[in-house]
């Protein structure tokens, strides 16, 4: 993995300055570099002290601003209304409980627990649910084919039990065929059905081929039923065609389902009402949450510093909740949000704005991680990153170091380390205007997507995320872990290709696999997605008992899939946040539930 030292040469002389260059023959071929390595060609001076009245080149992205100014610092929280919450949500969950823990039809307790999921209430009953299932797949996975449960019923089931990580066989679908092996048409007027097998075939992994054709029977189907439902289910029918719940942020969806199920003909009141209040409870929880994070963000004064970049607190916020919505995260939350801050900037700062030389030291400077390094930096601007940068880190190991877990910002630095040097080979094709064969891109990029850094930030606040899972993380080599650089950068690069072209960029994701296998934009675009396709299906398979890691830990990486699909999935949202983000931000972290 390490970058071979040769590759950063004292051949390039600038200005009297040693300036680390990449040879021909071997850019792309490999990312990241030892600390060792970069020192070794540590930076003199500064490359700008004799530039100044010269032209300088800043490829420029000019982004959108912020959207959201202060209004998360000025937002009235009623305690009162708190409180009520609260012990509305305690009465609500002992009911509940005693609902899944008294003896009922086996299907009926499969049913209940999917509504629980649906509704984003199931983490209130994690233990219940794990007790329930555990018997009830030995139960149901043997009797299956004896019964004669409806479509909907056995998808349901089906779902449930490989969201939880059962490996439920997929030929419970059989019976749904004809003798020719095409699934039975009149199954085309069951639109409950057809709904619940396109969601099971969701959970599909790479060789399910009956689940491959429940995906493009209920997809055809659907589409045409769309114009002839009700609206209410019209909406719901839309909603899954466009983003799948497996593929959904799960405060959007539970957000999105509560609305739904209210609609419903006869909607379980408990249920609804505790969905609601609590719903209403969490998110006045995270307006706390972010209304600190806010005033910290502002006074941390890096926004008007740099105002190149990219501004978004209260969209890595609302990212932040998609990963870990439940209250007991609260301090992972919170130390995610502050380290993806950091991390925005110095990735706008890479992609948007730094010269080349100026990146150089920079890259210097952090694999140096020193205050001392500041001296060489060649721009105000860096030093005040770089200053911000040290400052944010140093915060959060003080936090983890409280509870021993030093070793997580450790990992976590050591990455950031090596994602800026592919952050610097990539300015440098920028820089020389170098297009790269596509495996050559793609060795460099599937590491600056970050995917890995985003996972260990993420990781970093939670308590279940031991040393064990940090070296499961370091080692690297899971399917989830493989998965989710795939998503994170295919994802970005369908996304921002037409932003990359506009700005001049050579080096894109598109415009290299164009180039070496002489496709159009289209045809390598559909390509991207049959690769993201079967990204997910890893990332289904990587979810199935017995795990590596615990599934606290592989259900923090599917979400963040999740979030990449809702922030990415046609453009980049992340950048556009008004088109793309602002609506789901309103409705998960503004506007409560009508009650």
């Amino acid at each position: 993995m390490a970058l071979q030292a040769s590759i950063f040469t004292k051949s390039c002389f600038h200005r009297g300055v040693y300036m680390p260059t990449l040879p021909s023959k071997f850019r792309g071929r490999q990312c990241l570099a030892s600390t060792n390595s970069m020192a070794a060609a540590a930076l003199q001076g500064s490359p700008l002290s004799a530039n100044t009245h010269q032209e300088v080149f800043r490829p420029l992205a000019d982004f959108p601003p912020d959207i959201w100014g202060d209004c998360f610092m000025s937002l009235s929280l009623d305690n009162l209304e708190f409180e009520s919450l609260c012990r509305q949500v305690e009465v609500l969950k002992k009911k509940v409980k005693g609902m899944l823990s008294a003896p009922s039809d086996q299907v009926e307790k499969i049913l209940l627990i999917n509504s629980l999921c649906r509704l984003g209430l199931s983490y209130h009953f994690e233990n219940e649910i794990e007790e329930q299932l555990s018997y009830l797949f030995v139960s149901l996975s043997k009797h299956m084919d004896d019964k004669d449960y409806d479509l909907e019923t056995v998808a349901a089931i089906f779902q449930v039990f490989r969201l939880h990580g059962y490996r439920m066989r997929c030929d419970v679908f059989n019976k749904f065929k004809e003798g020719d092996g095409e699934f039975k048409e009149v199954l085309a007027s069951d639109v409950k059905g057809i709904l619940s097998l396109y969601e099971a075939s969701q959970f599909r992994i790479n060789g399910e081929k009956i689940l491959d054709e429940a995906l493009a029977f209920t997809t055809k189907h659907l589409e045409s039923l769309t114009d002839q439902s009700s609206p209410h289910l019209r909406e719901y029918i839309g909603n899954a065609l466009n983003r799948p719940y497996h593929k959904g942020m799960p405060r959007v969806e539970a957000r999105q389902y509560i609305t739904f199920y209210e609609k419903e003909e006869s909607p379980n009141e408990t249920l609804l009402k505790l969905a609601k209040y609590d719903f209403n409870r969490v998110q006045f929880l995270h307006q706390q949450e972010l209304s600190i994070l806010s005033s910290w963000s502002k006074d941390l004064n890096i926004a008007s510093q740099l105002s190149y970049a990219r501004n978004r607190t209260v969209e890595i916020f609302f990212w932040t909740v998609g990963f870990y919505f439940e209250p007991r995260y609260a301090l992972a939350r919170n130390i995610f949000t502050k380290l993806l801050i950091i991390l925005g900037f110095i990735d706008d700062t890479y992609d948007a704005y730094g010269t080349f030389e100026e990146l150089q030291c920079f890259t210097d400077a952090i694999q140096r991680w020193d205050i001392s390094a500041l001296d060489q930096l060649p721009a105000d601007y860096l030093k005040f990153l770089y200053g911000a940068l040290l400052n944010v880190y140093d915060e959060v190991d003080r936090m983890v170091s409280m509870d021993g877990r030093c070793y997580s910002m450790s990992f976590t630095k050591d990455e950031l380390k090596k994602i800026v040097i592919s952050y610097l080979v990539e300015a440098q094709w920028t820089h020389e205007g170098y297009m790269p064969t596509f495996d050559e891109y793609l060795d460099i990029a599937l590491h600056s997507s970050a995917a890995i850094l985003v996972i260990a930030e993420v990781l970093v606040g939670m308590e279940e995320a031991d040393a064990n899972v940090f070296e499961w993380l370091r080692q690297g080599d899971s399917k989830s872990l493989a998965a989710i650089k795939i998503i994170g950068r295919l994802y970005d690069d369908i996304a921002t290709n037409e932003d990359e072209e506009k700005r001049g960029l050579v080096a894109c994701g598109i415009k290299c696999y164009m180039k070496q296998y002489g496709v159009s934009k289209e045809e390598a675009i559909e390509e991207f997605r049959k690769r993201l396709v079967i990204a997910w299906n890893e990332l289904n398979e990587d979810h199935m008992r017995p795990t590596t890691v615990p599934m606290e830990i592989l259900n923090r990486v599917r979400n963040i899939a999740c979030v990449i699909d809702l922030t990415y999935k046609d453009e980049d949202g992340f950048t556009m946040s008004e088109k793309i983000l602002k609506d789901h931000i309103t409705k998960v972290l503004i506007e409560p539930i009508p009650i």
